[in-house]
């Protein structure tokens, strides 16, 4: 009787198995690709371009997966942990890989240990921009309303942040009596600043072009080697004999350190034909980033020289986390 039966009882167990197969399968055949930003701001924009046209050279599902908080450490975490097998992802910008590490004494996360570069993928160039009404109508006025005992205020995304940067960097070119006024994001310090509760803002061009070409905001100074197609008017710093302000906030994929050699390669092969697409081009053109496709080692090279580069600037400065 138990030979009889036994069939009866694996047949349910073999079609559970099988089930379970399917399902880690499926599993496989999704990649996520993780923003360390909230869903709508620059960085989503961009992660989700990108995933619609990797899905196209993948051939498989890739969702994009929004872990904001802890200026990047909680993406971060997630993706470095998880399994190295290149189905998770990490879409980073410059702050969480090259400049947390200087800022925070104690991170939960080894940039360079934890994770394998894949490619850099858009260069995202700064620009100084004030409110409508603001009394400066150039770059000069502005330094010379810095160089007074009252000094000019600027807002910044936060403490650590690339507008962080990119002010300490031009109060350290002009001497500049410059107040950094920290705020929780980019949104509210670019209100106050076309409001006109603080003087000026530096933040990413990508960011800033609705409100500039609504006439919200005044462009005068890109913080770049180069002037932006975009703003082909607006002189870069170096122009104006305002020297070493360049803040680039870039962008970059990642996965988890251990993953294989051969998977990063054919990942970067991928991002590659990505950001050749008609899709990456129109994006560039009308957001003013500068696609910036690399090979896993030129991206690691970039993050070292961009480590020490804001690493020093954090430790001349006494910059400290606002933990």
């Amino acid at each position: 009787m138990s030979n009889l039966r036994s069939p009866l009882i694996l047949r349910p167990l073999a079609a559970a198995v099988l089930g379970m197969a399917a399902l880690g399968a499926h599993a496989q055949s999704v990649t996520s690709l993780v923003v360390a930003f909230p869903a709508g701001g620059p960085a989503d924009s961009l992660a989700r371009v990108v995933a619609t046209q990797l899905e196209k050279e993948l051939k498989q599902t890739v969702v994009v997966e929004n872990k904001p908080g802890g200026n990047g450490a909680i993406a971060a975490n997630h993706v470095a942990r998880s399994r190295p097998d290149g189905q998770t992802l990490f879409l980073s910008s410059v702050g969480a890989i090259s400049i947390n590490p200087a800022l925070y004494p104690k991170l939960i996360y080894d940039p360079v240990k934890d994770f394998a570069p894949i490619s850099l993928l858009i260069s995202t160039p700064e620009v100084l921009i004030v409110g409508p009404n603001h009394p400066a109508k150039t770059a000069k006025e502005f330094v010379e309303r810095a160089k007074t005992p009252k000094g000019v205020t600027m807002g910044s995304s936060g403490i650590g942040s690339m507008p962080h940067m990119a002010i300490a960097q031009l109060k350290l070119s002009t001497k500049g009596n410059i107040l950094h006024v920290p705020y929780k994001g980019a949104a509210p310090a670019i209100t106050d600043t076309i409001g006109g509760q603080v003087d000026g803002f530096i933040g990413d061009i990508s960011g800033l072009m609705s409100n500039i070409q609504a006439g919200k905001a005044r462009p005068l100074a890109i913080a770049a080697p180069k002037r932006s197609p975009l703003l082909p008017d607006v002189p870069t710093f170096d122009e104006l004999g305002i020297p070493n302000v360049y803040a680039n906030n870039w962008y970059g994929v990642f996965a988890p350190r251990n993953t294989p050699a051969e998977k990063v390669e054919a990942l970067n092969a991928a991002v590659r034909k990505v950001l050749a697409s008609e899709e990456l081009k129109n994006y560039a053109a009308t957001t003013g980033v500068e696609l910036s496709p690399t090979s896993p080692k030129e991206f690691e090279a970039l993050i070292r020289q961009d480590a020490k580069k804001w690493g020093d600037l954090i430790r001349a400065e006494g910059i400290k986390a606002d933990e």
